[in-house]
C-alpha cells in the first residue's frame, strides 16, 4: 500500500484521510499546528469538523510538514483556496520525488483567477517531477464519511489518477477518472457561485421552476467559461459538473446554498460567514470568476449578478429583474459552434 498524506484538517481533508486509512493505507494528516494535531490525536477524532467519527488506526496526525511528507506517494491538499499558495510554499521543497499531488480544493485564486493545480505547478517549480491531479464531484463530506454511497472524479495523468482511484475507492465511494483537469476544476469551483443563487431562490420561495432554470443556466455559463479556458464541454455533464451542481444547489448540507438562503433573508455576507465553521468557497470564487470571464471575453450574467449582490450591495430583486430582462438567445450560445 502506498503511503499517503493529507494536508488540511478541514471536514473534506479529514474525510479523505479517513477513507484512505479505512482502505488500509498508511496516512498522515497534516494539521496547522502541533497543538491542533495533539488535540485531534488525543481524542482520535476531529471534533471541530468531523464530530462523532473516530480516526482509523492507520491514520496519524501531525503538525510537522516534513514528517507528513516523508515517503508520501500520494499527497492530497484540502485547504481553503485563499490559503492554498501559502500552504504550497511550505510544502514545495518537501515534496517527495515522483509523488502524486492532488488538489481537493474547489476554488480559484482571487488575485489571479488561477486553478489550484496551476498553483501546485507554480510552487513545485519547473524542475519538479511531481504528478498533479484534481479531485472533484458531488462530495458532501458528512455523507461520504458516514458511508452513504457517493462518487467523485479524479483528473490528471492516467498513471497518477489510477493510483488515486485505488487509494480512495471503496464500496461506498466510487472514484472515476478523467483527463480533463481544467474542466474538472472549473466545474467544482464555479458550481459554488450557482449554489449561492440557488440558495437565494430557496430563501425567496421562488419555486422549483425558477430554481431549476437558474441551475441549468448556471451550468451553461460554467461550460462557456470552461470551453474558453480549454476544457472539454462534456466534462460539465459529468460528476464534476452537473453532479456537483445538483448536490450543492439542493442539499441542506451545502455551505454555499446556505449563504444564498441567508442573503435572501436580509443578512450580510460578513454576518453569515462569521457564524460558519467551514469556508463557503463560492464567495471568494465569484470575484475570481468574474475577473477571469472578463479576461476571456465570456458572458457570465449569473456570476455577475451574484457578484453585484455579494460585493456591490445591489438589491437581490434588482439583480433578478436584470437577469430576466436580458435579450433572449439560443440555448447553447457560446458552447455550440455558430451559436
Amino acid at each position: 500500500m502506498p503511503r499517503c498524506a493529507v494536508v488540511g484538517t478541514t471536514s473534506w481533508g479529514t474525510t479523505l484521510a479517513i477513507l484512505m486509512a479505512r482502505n488500509g493505507q498508511r496516512v498522515s494528516l497534516l494539521a496547522r499546528s502541533s497543538f491542533e494535531a495533539q488535540r485531534i490525536d488525543r481524542h482520535r477524532e476531529n471534533r471541530r469538523f468531523v464530530p462523532g467519527v473516530k480516526l482509523p488506526p492507520g491514520l496519524s496526525v501531525t503538525g510537522s510538514a516534513p514528517e507528513a511528507m516523508e515517503g508520501a506517494e500520494i499527497i492530497i491538499v484540502a485547504v481553503p483556496s485563499r490559503t492554498m499558495r501559502d500552504n504550497l510554499g511550505v510544502l514545495a521543497d518537501l515534496l517527495p520525488t515522483g509523488a502524486t499531488v492532488v488538489s481537493a480544493t474547489k476554488g480559484l485564486e482571487i488575485s489571479t483567477g488561477k486553478r489550484m493545480t496551476e498553483l501546485i505547478a507554480e510552487e513545485a517549480g519547473p524542475e519538479s517531477d511531481v504528478k498533479i491531479c484534481a479531485l472533484s464531484g458531488p462530495n458532501l463530506a458528512a455523507e461520504v464519511v458516514s458511508g452513504l454511497a457517493s462518487t467523485t472524479v479524479v483528473a490528471g495523468p492516467s498513471e497518477a489518477t489510477a493510483s488515486v482511484q485505488a487509494a480512495l475507492s471503496c464500496q461506498s465511494f466510487r472514484v472515476y477518472t478523467n483527463s480533463d483537469v481544467v474542466g474538472v476544476e472549473l466545474g467544482g469551483a464555479l458550481k459554488n457561485i450557482v449554489a449561492i443563487g440557488a440558495g437565494i431562490c430557496d430563501g425567496l420561495g421562488l419555486g422549483d421552476n425558477s430554481k431549476a432554470a437558474f441551475i441549468t443556466r448556471g451550468l451553461a455559463e460554467t461550460a462557456r467559461l470552461g470551453l474558453a479556458a480549454g476544457a472539454d464541454p462534456l466534462t460539465f455533464a459529468g460528476l464534476a459538473g452537473m453532479g456537483d451542481m445538483v448536490a450543492t444547489c439542493y442539499s441542506k448540507l451545502s455551505r454555499n446554498r446556505h449563504v444564498g438562503e441567508e442573503l435572501a433573508r436580509g443578512r450580510t455576507v460578513d454576518d453569515i460567514r462569521s457564524g460558519m465553521k467551514n469556508v463557503a468557497e463560492g464567495v471568494y470564487t465569484t470575484a475570481a470568476a468574474v475577473a477571469l470571464a472578463r479576461r476571456l471575453s465570456v458572458d457570465m450574467p449569473i456570476a455577475s449578478a451574484i457578484h453585484a449582490v455579494v460585493f456591490e450591495g445591489r438589491p437581490i430583486r434588482e439583480s433578478m429583474a436584470e437577469l430576466l430582462d436580458r435579450r433572449p438567445a439560443p440555448e447553447w450560445s457560446g458552447i455550440r459552434p455558430g451559436e
